[in-house]
């Protein structure tokens, strides 16, 4: 019996004995109505009270996590593997309600539901262990974060406080607040309550309270993020679960006991598990059935023998060896077990007590298999030793006999049914025979032959030879069983999965059915002795399977079972190779089935290309370049219809306008007025469209390397949303829902992915793999929308969506026959009726997933149907059009498309009758079918039919020639057609005619009356023109006919390319060949004559151009120059000089295939491999010239031609076989009509000037504080890093010692000193306009001024000067908006810094906040890589939205269109471009430059709105360019005379203020405020002093503009009367190195890098006084009593002024690099100066302003930071760059060494780094970054530093101790420079590098 097929009968799941807990922590909770449901290695189990269980087999892997719904009816499970998914599914029904994916890699390692069950959280296994948070119900991704370095063990929702989430894992617990689209995590501080450890697993409580499990049995309790108490040894070990109900918790451990405790976690009880069962360890190998009863014994490593009663689903026995056991038998009567162990020996039991009857080892290999003889007389125990013993049972087994004829392991055994001989198979894979009992082995094939087996458990022979794939000889099939009676046998492989076969079954690759359940490994399957089950045993994952045998009878009663759902397909389609009986696949279908659709490159991958050739972009942009032409060309008419391996993509739109798709063109074709309209958003070929239900809009998929769909109204053509991301190659089906709001796609990847869509949104709902064969259609459920099906190759399957997922069952064939290949599907009149099309011309009815029955429609397949209100049209391949009854009983009527039925006025002619029927549609009282061969016919009701468009066949086109005097062209094409068209309006096909082989070109005669055809096979042939009858044909070549010529004038000469690189020609009138031209080395691609008919120009292959004369073919050398002054009759050639700016950048990858110039000699249209038209001014001389590119063809286009008059381009599209008319539109006609072209790739550098300011914004790059590294040049080790050498004289313990003396001196001794406990940020000195703009706004009509500097957002009050914060970032804020809508007053959006490379919390950010309350409304983390520039709000919404690579340099600012909520501009360098947001995708269009003369593209800086779609943008030259929709109509020269950096559009009266770069002068100024057109201006001076003013930001309140310059300024402009009114001061460029505090009052100075020093008054909140000093500052400082001040300068200069006149008192400059700190003694005679050059220098001040050098410093070891005087003047403490700290003697300069002494000294100040006092303050993740600064308080007892990461922090002083707590305070950018205590300690001033900014924090001091 040889039949392949798989066998009738099935088994069914019906019991697991097992539950997982290896490595899965808490994966039991309890169901409502008492239910347990437990995870188990592989798939899900439920015991309910009646004993029963029920399956989930959603997962093809180890599920390792658990979640119970709060509802306890809704579990989801999460899967280990390569791609996991989450299911959520329902335990009741068993079936899948969502399944959550493409997220995850590696694996779920925990989930949890939130209270209300609508999100659900989980943790992947990847290196980062991602949190993510989704709505599950949608399969929605809401937000995902990294979660941690190390693994996390659980995850929890916090129940009590909405949107936040607890995970704790290997050494850490984390708290997480969802806030927006981001997870913020927040470490827990473990402190000095409790060692740092792992923790297991948690629960939340009220009040913030969360506890949490330990690895050493403690139980952690948290408030907030800080840890409170630990309850010590809670148990003995690990706790690994815990759960938390109303009334206490429970708590589970390793040491095998669960604890119960009260709310306040106060014990209760304790139940100990120790002494019940033990689950297994290791591998469970071995498995016996007992031959009379229904039992099965398994054994396993873990060394028990276990007895299952299949009936009672119970362990009924169990015993422990001493050994691990790996194989068992049963005796023929069932009263002894044999168990062989893994060291040789094998054990008897008797079964009934389990007592031990033998125990006997003979072998040191492990026993992998015995058997006792049928007759019950012996026992044969193979072993890993290659041999057989065989035992005699009655002898008390002793060995009789040994068979050793194999060279590997023993594997399987069976004994024959007499009891006479055994076979063997062995690790090899051999079979042997030996007699019994005496082990003799048997070679006779004769005496084999007629041997009956008493079972068959052996993988190799000829009955199970199908059980191997047909193609490998792989080892993968650990067991077999056979079942006689049932002629069925199971199989158990190493991938998890249980075969069913036909037994025997001899041929290679049978089919089977497959059950899925285990995770790895099935090691043994067996039947029961009654055949009534099947027994399957798991290796790793331990568990018991009983699966119930369905026979064949059975099955008919069975069929109300569902067929089983699962996400992996559990019946099989492995094998179809050699299949007799399946039909033929249709010629046409394999021929589609072999169409590729991928490129070598896509047209997505050209900004890539370009990128590379970048060095070439820069050479030649230095160059002058060809400017583009001014004509343009417009797509006018394209004649061609995708068929050949598309279907149903023509439909009739709402107005009765045809729509359908060919090349990358949608087409919507009028057929009264017999026009066309294009859409043109793809670019590259569309392979399916779909229509909406309201007839309206339609879907359109392309190829591509990430492919799209275009959604697109058909009335307006404009794009309505764009769908991306997840098809690669392509998209060959979608489908509308009928309500309109889905869409259904199907891409062309190997595993055909079907994804949902809601493509209004642009978001993707659900995915999933479709098939591995094609698929040709996919069709929604008109009724239930979550239900679609797909139709294709042997595919026919019923989806419906759960959650991102979505589950497929097959069509149910049942008797009926086999899946067939469908090729279209339609569901009928109610939701579960389905009929599909098949390849065999049957329409198949489906009611559910069942086939009722199928009826004969068509000859040959069926490829089209369609559902009418009664009934239902179907077309085929034989060409028939049939009208059926609803239930497809009756076919009505039929329409054959035959040439005779043609309407008499129909345009063009039907190549054949009864052509392949590809797609039908019906409407308007018609029936529209579209043909394989590229026709479009509408068929009347009554019969007639009237051809509407045509085009060329499956084949590539490549011929074109247009007529000499006449608007007529042919096209001759691999289809093997010949065709003529008619140009005039009336766009028809005039002739056709069929050819024995396909061609490559033609050409028309001079005079018009004949028309040359060269073949591919060699020949050519000369027809008459009009009707196409031979004249005359030749073949003298084998190869390709490349290209034809006949010469001009009386057309005497016919030239004849061919590919084997030569040209012949011939004499027309004499039919002879008079010449041929030989030299060339490749293939001739293209031919012209000259003027004279003498010489022809020839194009090779390898890129060469030759010339040759005529008639002989003499080869002529001819140099460049020349070539130019010959008159050519026609020039169609690409290479040659005046070609040279014709080839791309990336003219390696694309070829330019045509060409062909105008009769004036002006423009040279090009086509090329990309698909691109393009026009080139001619002569196109110098590298890349520019051009006008037009995209509508798909891949080549392989010919353009211009028609006799220039008036049309006429282009083909070889594979996409269509024919595309262009008109020619002359410069000046050009109406306001949109032009297609896009402008040339490559800009020029001409950009208007260049402005120090733009450039450096340009190139700046922002260095994220996290991966800051350090400010100074240190060099050395760092402090903590050090070892300390012990002094020798370590001071003994003794009493009588002097007390130690204070560190510092003190100045309120008196009173009691407060430590200071927290620090609050009162005052921000400082705005960031030096790199950004548009960030200064007002709020509350103009009471409230918002702004930035640093990670700070500003709330300034104009009226009080108070300020108030917004913290919430943590790296620097680059923008600012405000959203402008009335309903969402005072909303502000920041965008930071940050790195996008993870999604982590450095990744750059949007924080969406309230600016009166500081709360955060949203956080966006986004894709941005490097941090936000620009943010704008959509004024109606308020929504951020899609991204997308904008430009290869930098954009400056993006806005919205004041008046909607889908466009927006950017502009940037040397760009601008204005967007449309279409779903989720961006398309954006150039401005067009075209219109004004010498207009050039700028860089851009700005731009502001007018009504009627103006948009007006600021240039780098003092230009205003004014854009109507995206073309420029005016520009306002000379608005500024520097750059304009900043618009406003006042939305209140549509005034403009532009703000800009210029020299204050009379009439001129910064900022001007002009009407809605930009025609008239009033400008404002800003009195600032400065030489220029630049203004980067401006905003209009009422009456008043607000300015923000570059100079750090924010001033208020009165309109009226032009006043300034200076609102905030700040340094203009940083570092601010110099910082002083006053010694009584609440100021203090800072000196900066902009040759500035400041004072500023804390109090009044400003800055009294500046002064300039012409050179870059670095220190500061005050003299004790306050009357004098010390600057240090950069160029080694420094300065002393009086502060009360602010005269200078002394100056002097003994150094010449920077001095880096200045100091007055205490007693104000000595001032200390530290410099760069590794110095200080002392100066006796009561010597008088002369200033001379008194002594100085030696043995500095590296330049000075900080320098501080004893509080008795006689000491200086220097700390140095290289991290040593040193102490000298003042005024010698001496340095002192004794430790001792130094220990004794009290200082005046401390403000050093180093020190053993302040070794605390250096934290563990300096590696890179440094502390940089550091103040003691007045008191003494407090320390604050500033470091690189920005951070101020708070310490204890003296701080001795390595890394010593402290409080951490941000705000500042990278970098702060200085920190001040003020007198008193009232305050800390603290000062920024990057940001130049001064924090002001007030400080709180403890009380009392």
């Amino acid at each position: 019996m040889a039949d392949r097929s798989a066998p009738s009968c099935h088994l069914r799941l019906e019991w697991v004995y097992g539950y997982r807990v290896i490595s899965a922590a808490t994966t039991s909770t309890t169901r409502r109505p008492r239910r347990s449901s437990t995870s188990w290695r592989g798939r899900r189990g439920l015991q309910p009270p009646e004993h029963r269980q029920k399956f989930y087999l959603g997962h093809q892997d180890d599920i390792i996590s658990l979640a119970l719904h709060p509802e306890r009816v809704l579990v989801a499970t999460g899967q280990v593997g390569k791609e996991p998914y989450i299911c959520v599914w329902d335990s009741y029904t068993v079936q899948t309600v969502s399944v959550l994916k493409d997220v995850h890699t590696h694996g779920i390692a925990c989930l949890a539901f939130d209270l209300d069950g609508q999100r659900l959280v989980s943790v992947g296994l990847d290196s980062k262990n991602t949190v993510c948070v989704w709505d599950w119900r949608k399969g929605k991704l809401l937000s995902m974060a990294p979660g941690h370095t190390d693994r996390i063990f659980d995850i929890s929702w916090d129940l009590y406080q909405p949107n936040k989430l607890v995970s704790c894992g290997v050494k850490h617990i984390k708290f997480w607040s969802l806030c927006g689209n981001s997870l913020t995590p927040k470490r827990g501080v473990f402190g000095k309550t409790g060692d740092l450890q792992t923790i297991l697993c948690l629960a939340c409580a009220r009040d913030e309270v969360t506890y949490s499990g330990a690895l050493n049995g403690d139980i952690y309790v948290w408030k907030g993020i800080n840890l409170v108490r630990t309850i010590q040894g809670a148990h003995a070990a690990g706790i690994f679960s815990m759960n938390a109900c109303e009334e206490g918790f429970a708590t589970g451990g390793r040491d095998g006991c669960v604890r119960l405790w009260d709310l306040n976690f106060k014990p209760i009880t304790v139940i100990d598990l120790r002494e019940t069962d033990q689950g297994y360890k290791g591998e469970l190998w071995a498995l016996a059935v007992h031959p009379t009863k229904p039992l099965a014994m398994t054994g396993s490593d873990d060394r028990s023998v276990r007895i299952w009663s299949l009936i009672d689903h119970a362990l009924i026995a169990r015993c422990n060896m001493e050994e691990p056991i790996r194989c068992a038998a049963v005796s023929t009567d069932g009263i002894h077990l044999a168990l062989g162990m893994k060291d040789g020996s094998f054990t008897v039991l008797r079964v009934r007590d389990m007592t031990e009857v033998v125990h006997i080892k003979d072998r040191k290999e492990a026993i992998h298999e015995l058997k006792y003889s049928p007759d019950g007389n012996f026992l044969a125990v193979g072993s890993n030793d290659s041999s057989v013993d065989i035992y005699g049972v009655v002898q008390r087994y002793k060995k009789v006999g040994e068979c050793i004829g194999s060279l590997s392991f023993i594997t399987h055994m069976d004994w024959s049914s007499d009891s006479k001989y055994l076979q063997t198979n062995d690790g090899n894979g051999k079979r042997l025979f030996y007699r019994m009992p005496s082990g003799k082995e048997v070679t006779n094939k004769e005496e084999l032959k007629g041997i009956q087996w008493a079972s068959w458990t052996c993988v190799s022979g000829l009955e199970v030879n199908g059980i191997w794939p047909k193609y490998s000889d792989i080892n993968d099939i650990n067991s077999v069983d056979a079942n006689f009676i049932g002629q069925v046998m199971v199989t158990a492989d190493d991938y998890g999965i249980v075969k069913l076969f036909r037994y025997p079954c001899l041929r290679k690759g049978a089919k089977f059915k497959k059950y899925l359940g285990h995770s790895a490994h099935v090691t043994n399957v067996r039947w029961s002795h009654d055949h009534q089950w099947v027994v399957s045993i798991g290796g790793a994952d331990h568990s018991v399977f009983q699966w119930k045998f369905v026979p064949d009878r059975k099955l008919k009663d069975t069929l109300h079972i569902a067929p089983q759902e699962s996400l992996v397909d559990s019946n099989s389609d492995e094998s179809d190779s050699d299949q007799s009986d399946v039909p033929e696949l249709d010629s046409e279908i394999e021929q589609e089935t072999q169409i590729t659709y991928r490129r070598q490159v896509y047209k997505e991958d050209l900004p890539q290309l370009k990128e590379q050739c970048k060095e070439k972009r820069k050479s030649a942009a230095s160059k002058r370049r060809e400017r583009a032409p001014g004509n343009s060309i417009r797509l006018h008419f394209v004649h061609g219809y995708r068929g050949y391996d598309c279907r149903s993509n023509l439909f009739y739109t709402q107005t009765g306008e045809i729509v359908y798709h060919v090349a990358a063109v949608g087409v919507v074709y009028n057929r009264q007025q017999n026009t066309q309209r294009f859409y043109l958003g793809h670019d590259d070929d569309i392979l399916c469209l779909a229509i909406h239900p309201l007839k309206d809009y339609v879907a359109t998929g392309q190829v591509g390397r990430d492919s799209s769909i275009h959604i697109w109204d058909t009335e307006t053509i404009k794009p309505l949303s764009v769908l991306k991301g997840y098809h690669q190659y392509g998209v060959c089906a979608v489908d509308f829902s009928a309500d309109g709001k889905r869409l259904a796609s199907v891409g062309i990847d190997d595993s055909h992915t079907i994804v949902l869509w809601d493509w209004k949104k642009g978001e993707k709902l659900s995915a999933v793999r479709g098939s591995k064969d094609k698929i040709f259609v996919v069709k929604i459920n008109p009724y239930m929308p979550d239900k679609l099906i797909t139709v294709g190759i042997k595919h026919m399957k019923f989806w419906r969506r759960a959650g991102g997922g979505l589950i497929g069952k097959k069509g149910c064939i049942g008797a009926l026959g086999r899946t067939d290949t469908m090729m279209c599907a339609v569901y009928g009149w109610t939701e579960e009726m389905a009929f599909s099309g098949t390849s065999t011309g049957d329409v198949c009815i489906w009611r559910d997933v069942f086939l009722i029955k199928t009826v004969k429609a068509h000859d040959g397949p069926v490829f089209s149907m369609h559902a009418l209100e009664k009934g239902f049209v179907t077309g085929g391949k034989d060409g028939v059009v049939a009208l059926w009854d609803d239930t497809f009983e009756r076919c009505l009527k039929t329409y054959a498309i035959k040439r005779a039925a043609l309407a008499p006025g129909s345009k063009g002619l039907l190549l054949e009758d009864n052509p392949s029927i590809r797609a039908i549609s019906l409407g308007h009282g018609h029936i529209l079918v579209g043909t394989k061969n590229g026709e479009i016919l509408e068929v009347d009701k009554s019969g007639p039919i009237t051809l509407l468009v045509q085009g060329h066949m499956e084949g590539e086109v490549w011929g074109l020639a247009t007529h000499p005097h006449l608007p007529i062209c042919a096209t001759v094409s691999d289809d093997k057609t010949l065709r003529i068209w008619d140009l005039s309006p009336s766009h028809c096909m005039l002739a056709v005619r069929k050819l024995k082989k396909g061609g490559r070109c033609c050409c028309f005669s001079p005079d018009g009356k004949a028309l040359a055809v060269g073949l591919n096979d060699g020949s050519f042939l000369i027809v008459n023109a009009d009707t196409l009858e031979d004249l005359v044909s030749f073949q003298h070549r084998k190869d390709v006919i490349s290209e034809i010529r006949f010469s001009p004038g009386a057309g005497k000469y016919l030239a004849v390319a061919s590919c084997d690189n030569f040209v012949d020609i011939y004499n027309v009138m004499s039919s002879k060949r008079v010449g041929i031209c030989k030299g060339a080395s490749s293939y001739i691609t293209h031919m012209d004559w000259d003027i004279r008919g003498k010489l022809l120009q020839v194009n090779t292959g390898a890129k060469e151009q030759l010339f040759f004369e005529a008639p002989r073919g003499k080869k002529q050398t001819i140099p460049s120059l020349e070539v130019e002054k010959i008159g050519w009759a026609s020039w169609t050639s690409v290479l040659g000089s005046c070609c040279e700016g014709i080839w791309p950048i990336i003219g390696e990858v694309t070829d330019v295939t045509a060409s062909c110039l105008t009769s004036d000699s002006k423009v040279l249209a090009t086509g090329d491999d990309f698909g691109f038209v393009k026009l080139f001014r001619y002569p196109a001389k110098g590298k890349f010239g520019k051009f006008k590119r037009y995209v509508a063809h798909s891949t080549h286009v392989t010919n353009v031609r211009w028609t006799y008059d220039d008036s049309l381009l006429v282009t083909v599209g070889g594979a996409d076989t269509s024919l595309m008319l262009w008109t020619y539109e002359m410069e000046g006609h050009r109406d306001s009509r949109q032009c297609d072209s896009e402008e040339s790739d490559l800009d020029s550098e001409e950009d208007g000037g260049y402005d120090s300011d733009v450039t450096r914004e340009n190139e700046i790059n922002y260095t994220i504080k996290a991966l800051s590294t350090n400010i100074r040049p240190m060099f050395g080790i760092k402090p903590h890093l050090q070892q300390k050498e012990p002094t020798l004289d370590e001071r003994p313990p003794v009493s009588r010692a002097l007390p130690q003396p204070e560190k510092l001196q003190t100045n309120n001794v008196g009173k009691k000193k407060r430590p200071i406990e927290d620090l609050i940020l009162e005052l921000v000195f400082g705005y960031r306009g030096k790199d950004c703009r548009n960030n200064v706004h007002y709020l509350n009509d103009g009471a409230d001024v918002i702004y930035h500097t640093a990670s700070v957002g500003i709330l300034y009050n104009v009226a009080t000067g108070c300020q108030s914060f917004y913290q919430e970032h943590n790296d620097d804020i680059l923008c600012l908006t405000v959203n402008q809508h009335p309903k969402f007053t005072n909303i502000v959006a920041t965008g930071q810094v940050g790195d996008s490379a993870d999604m982590s919390a450095t990744a750059p950010s949007i924080h969406v906040w309230d600016a009166m309350n500081k709360q955060t409304l949203s956080v966006l983390r986004c894709y941005h890589s490097k941090g936000v520039c620009s943010v704008s709000f959509s004024w109606q919404e308020g929504a951020k939205i899609a991204s997308r690579a904008g430009h290869n340099q930098r954009i400056f600012v993006a806005e919205f269109r004041p008046d909607s909520d889908t466009q927006f501009v950017s502009v940037g360098v040397k760009h601008v471009r204005f967007w449309t947001l279409a779903g989720r995708a961006l398309l954006s269009k150039k401005g067009l430059l075209s219109s004004i003369e010498d207009a050039r593209m700028q860089t851009m800086l700005s731009v502001a709105f007018g009504a009627n779609n103006l948009t007006f943008t600021g240039t780098i030259s003092g230009d205003v360019c004014v854009w109507k929709d995206h073309v420029l109509i005016r520009i306002v020269a000379k608005a500024h005379n520097g750059p304009v950096f900043t618009m406003y559009t006042t939305l209140r009266d549509g005034l403009i203020v532009t703000g800009g770069k210029e020299r204050p002068s009379k009439e001129g100024g910064a900022v001007k405020l002009w009407d809605q057109e930009l025609k008239r201006c009033r400008a404002f001076r800003l009195e600032t002093g400065q030489m220029t003013d630049c203004v980067r930001s401006v905003c209009r309140g009422k009456g008043k503009i607000l300015v923000g310059t570059r100079n750090a300024e924010i001033i208020e402009v009165g309109e009226k009367n032009a006043a300034c009114n200076i609102l905030i001061n700040g340094h203009m460029d940083g570092p601010i190195w110099g910082l002083a505090t006053h010694p009584s009052r609440d100021f203090f100075l800072s000196a900066a890098e902009d040759g500035t020093v400041r004072l500023w008054d804390i109090v009044e909140k400003k800055m009294l006084n500046k002064v300039s000093l012409g050179h870059a500052a670095r220190t500061v400082c005050y003299s004790p009593e306050g009357d004098m001040v010390a600057i240090g300068m950069k160029n080694g200069e420094f300065i002393i002024l009086l502060v009360t006149s602010l005269k200078i008192w002394g100056k002097k400059r003994d150094r010449r690099s920077a001095i880096q700190d200045i100091r007055f003694s205490p007693d104000s005679r000595y001032l200390a100066v530290g410099s760069s050059e590794n110095a200080v220098d002392f100066y006796d001040l009561t010597l008088g302003p002369t200033l001379n050098r008194i002594s100085y410093c030696k043995d500095i070891p590296s330049f000075v930071i900080q320098m501080d005087f004893s509080a008795d003047s006689s000491y200086l403490q220097v700390s140095t760059g290289s991290y040593k700290r040193q102490v000298y003697e003042v005024p010698s300069g001496k340095q002192l060494v004794d430790q001792t002494v130094i220990d004794r000294i009290t200082w005046a100040t401390w403000t050093s780094v180093l020190g053993d006092e302040v070794i605390g303050i250096w934290s563990r993740h300096a590696e890179k970054a440094d502390v940089n600064c550091a103040c003691v308080s007045h008191s003494g007892i407090n320390l604050v530093t500033g470091d690189d990461f920005g951070m101020v922090k708070l310490f204890d002083f003296p701080c001795p101790e390595k890394f010593a707590k402290h409080k951490r305070f941000l705000g500042h950018s990278a970098h702060l420079t200085n920190i001040r205590f003020t007198s008193g300690d009232r305050y800390v001033v603290s000062a920024g590098g990057d940001d130049c900014s001064l924090f002001v924090w007030k400080c709180v001091h403890m009380p009392h």
